[in-house]
């Protein structure tokens, strides 16, 4: 099979896993179980969890000891039976460990499967700046269609979305072994040091100033990421209960309107090249933070009737706060790093996107709706909410702003090859 369709199948199935339950497990947490706000900040908190250890434990097993692309299925089959047994959860305190056993595994594929296919594409002489990101689209087609296969069959509040999640996994990971080989490359020879024994070369990156810094913004960026997965469908839900709204598009079916958010992110990442060689990851980065100050502000001041078209517009605004963000941090880091430490050095992007930046912003989040944002019938004041989200997204685009230096080279990046 050509190796772009292979890795394309791989980038489809990754997110599609994902999309299956990510977005609506908010719906089926307050609409059907009914459970608590501060719990359910405890919820998405296991994403952070797992995030803050794992992907660097597994990135520094792929460099030293198992290939990649066995890690990634390994990871999968575990993940898909752990998926199969979250509907029997009756109790908040029980999903939260199972949700944190699910997502151990989990956490590491996304920064592995970068990992296969960043060593594939330079194995084959390919420009990973050029020819990932057409190849990464799939992985939001794929975090769509998990969406729409969702909403259409009207299991968005249901349990039966974690068995659809559950089946793709495991295909999926029985598929990953018969991905391009991804050997360890760190080889050590003779004396070793200790932090070299360990595999823990790549967090040698934080001594430099400026990857400190980037990682440190990683980390705030990622807590906004969390917010509009966390709040995003729930939010369109909770118009049902007000009667004008309960027959609009955006009530009827949350998740394809959400799903807007991943069509418009197909559009931003095939921009990612033209954009880092013009602009250089400080400016792309800083466009991001703006893209999250507007996600947000759009949704305080909307609704699904005449403010419909803010909602769409906060979804189409998405696809740049999350590709210029997330997709192009990956792409930055690869750059700055050598082979040996390729996938511990994507781990530790993922540990301070996803691991520290998700726990913070669900769990503060959390406490922060819970004790400022609830009315007293439990009903959340949508509009405070996101203006505060906004402000967040504000203050971190100011500060990056301020003391991020990076001093952009298009000729460095004209062809990133190791």
């Amino acid at each position: 099979m050509n190796l772009r369709i292979r890795l394309t199948v791989l980038s489809f199935f990754e997110f599609f896993v994902w999309g299956a339950w990510l977005i609506t497990i908010g719906a089926y947490w307050f609409q059907t179980k009914q459970w608590g706000g501060a719990e359910f900040g405890a919820i998405f908190s296991t994403m952070g969890i797992s995030a803050i250890f794992m992907p660097a434990i597994f990135g520094i097993i792929a460099d030293r000891w198992v290939n990649a692309e066995r890690l990634l299925g390994i990871c999968h089959l575990i993940g898909g039976i752990i998926l199969y047994f979250i509907p029997q959860v009756n109790d908040p305190n029980t999903f939260f460990w199972v949700l944190l056993l699910y997502m151990v595994f989990y956490m590491p594929t996304i920064s592995l499967a970068n990992t296969v296919s960043y060593t594939a594409l330079i194995k084959n002489g390919k420009d990973i700046i050029k020819d990932f990101p057409p190849i990464r689209v799939w992985g939001t087609i794929g975090f769509i269609a998990a969406m729409w296969i969702v909403s259409l069959l009207h299991i968005e509040t249901s349990a039966a979305q974690f068995y659809v999640a559950a089946i793709a996994s495991v295909l999926f990971g029985f598929y990953s072994f018969s991905l391009p080989k991804c050997p360890p490359q760190l080889k050590t020879t003779g004396q070793t040091s200790l932090v070299d024994a360990l595999g823990l070369k790549a967090f040698s990156l934080f001594k430099t100033p400026k990857m400190a810094l980037f990682f440190i913004f990683a980390l705030l960026l990622g807590a906004a990421l969390q917010l509009t997965n966390a709040y995003g469908d729930t939010f369109l839900h909770d118009f049902a209960k007000m009667p004008q709204y309960t027959n609009t598009m955006a009530v009827k079916y949350p998740a394809i309107i959400m799903s807007i958010s991943q069509m418009s992110e197909t559009a931003f990442i095939l921009a990612i090249p033209f954009f880092l060689r013009k602009f250089g990851i400080k400016q792309v980065m800083l466009i991001s933070m703006v893209a999250w100050v507007l996600r947000f502000a759009l949704f305080a001041y909307s609704d699904p009737a005449g403010g419909l078209w803010m909602i769409v517009a906060s979804c189409i605004v998405y696809g740049m706060a999350f590709d210029f963000f997330n997709i192009s941090g990956s792409l930055f880091v690869d750059t700055q790093v050598n082979p040996e430490i390729r996938a511990s050095a994507q781990g530790i992007f993922m540990m301070m996107t996803n691991g520290f930046g998700a726990f913070l912003g669900s769990q503060i989040s959390g406490m922060v709706i819970e004790k400022y944002f609830t009315n007293a019938d439990r009903s959340m004041d949508w509009t405070g909410i996101w203006l505060a989200f906004a402000g967040y997204a504000l203050v971190v685009a100011v500060l990056f702003a301020i003391f991020f230096r990076h001093k952009h080279e298009p000729e460095a990046t004209a062809s990133v090859r190791h």
